[in-house]
């Protein structure tokens, strides 16, 4: 998610893929157990407690950090339920009907496996304007036939209308990257359609120009969709400005490079964690937020002492861990 235009203001970071359960993150993350790692973390881990822990699984459709976001936003955190369609069109400059029910379709790849398909990450699939635009030209009679209405907004994003999505929960693009989606389409009766609809993308794209020239330059094709983000677009689309997400842990989280995410974790601790440090030595209220794979703990200097005992006792629990929090044992708990 991108981040609210204003620094200065900022109070409360959000910091998503801070951890996952892959085997390659619980591998990579001893290393940020080093003598000198995370300073700034390490300082705030000192200075603040926790406050709250929204607890989940790696099977909820949505994942913590959109749920931490859609509470800031008073969205409520019904799962796969949140209205991401109607986010994104507010920063592409769509202006959807409010009065249907949206979802945001990602053009992608489905990667075809020896057992299973993998959805590749619609970012790296370096997709331009004009590609998409004429992508969506292609599939648009497919879509419109059955009483849909779609809206390009970007070279990764599209937009659709349609009565069956009122309701229907999604899982997050987030949460299916890098997965086999077919385990993410759920068995609600309203999403025989997008079963349907992603099929017949497939066979119609299969042969498409563009494709054939992306196949031709050894680039990934583009031979299907994911749906998500379904909803209403809500009166509030944005954060609060005392709100920022660090978005810099997304990408090779999700692309599972290790070495890219632990650097990016010193840089997020050198810029951002520094930056919360310095505002909590001023006098500012600090709220960090580490969202992982199943839950995200929030952490303040004016925290709830039952609340940041039983936290921490949980992050024991599972962890194993003996002293207070360190980078490490809280992460992993995530």
């Amino acid at each position: 998610m991108p981040a609210p235009e204003s620094f200065s203001a900022t109070r409360h970071w959000i910091v998503p893929f801070a951890s996952s359960l892959s085997e390659p993150c619980q591998h990579a993350l001893p290393r940020l157990a080093a003598a000198g790692a995370l300073p700034h973390l390490r300082q705030l881990l000192s200075q603040l407690q926790g406050s709250a822990r929204l607890e989940g699984d790696e099977y909820a459709l949505s994942m913590p950090h959109e749920r931490v976001l859609g509470a800031e936003m008073g969205w409520g955190q019904a799962d796969g339920l949140m209205p991401w369609s109607a986010w994104w069109a507010a920063r592409d400059g769509i202006q959807l009907d409010p009065t249907r029910c949206w979802g945001l379709l990602s053009p992608g790849h489905w990667l075809m496996g020896r057992d299973h398909l993998t959805l590749l990450d619609p970012q790296t699939l370096g997709l331009s304007d004009g590609e998409s635009r004429a992508l969506l030209e292609a599939v648009r009679e497919l879509f419109e036939s059955d009483g849909w209405t779609l809206q390009w907004g970007a070279a990764s994003r599209w937009y659709a209308s349609h009565a069956s999505l009122n309701g229907l929960p999604t899982a997050s693009l987030d949460r299916v990257i890098g997965r086999n989606p077919d385990v993410w389409l759920t068995d609600n009766p309203q999403a025989r359609m997008i079963r349907r609809l992603q099929s017949e993308v497939q066979m119609l794209l299969y042969e498409h120009p563009i494709n054939d020239a992306r196949a031709a330059a050894g680039v990934a094709t583009v031979n299907s969709f994911w749906l998500s983000g379904c909803g209403v677009p809500p009166g509030t689309v944005a954060l609060p400005a005392s709100t920022k997400v660090v978005d810099e842990l997304r990408a090779p989280m999700l692309a599972d490079d290790m070495p890219l995410w632990l650097e990016a974790w010193t840089q997020v601790d050198s810029t951002e964690l520094k930056a919360a440090c310095e505002a909590l030595a001023v006098g500012h209220d600090v709220k960090l937020t580490l969202c992982g794979e199943r839950h995200a703990v929030t952490l303040s200097p004016a925290a709830n002492v039952g609340m940041a005992t039983k936290i921490w006792q949980s992050v024991k629990r599972m962890t194993g861990a003996s002293s207070s929090p360190n980078p490490v044992d809280l992460l992993t708990a995530l």
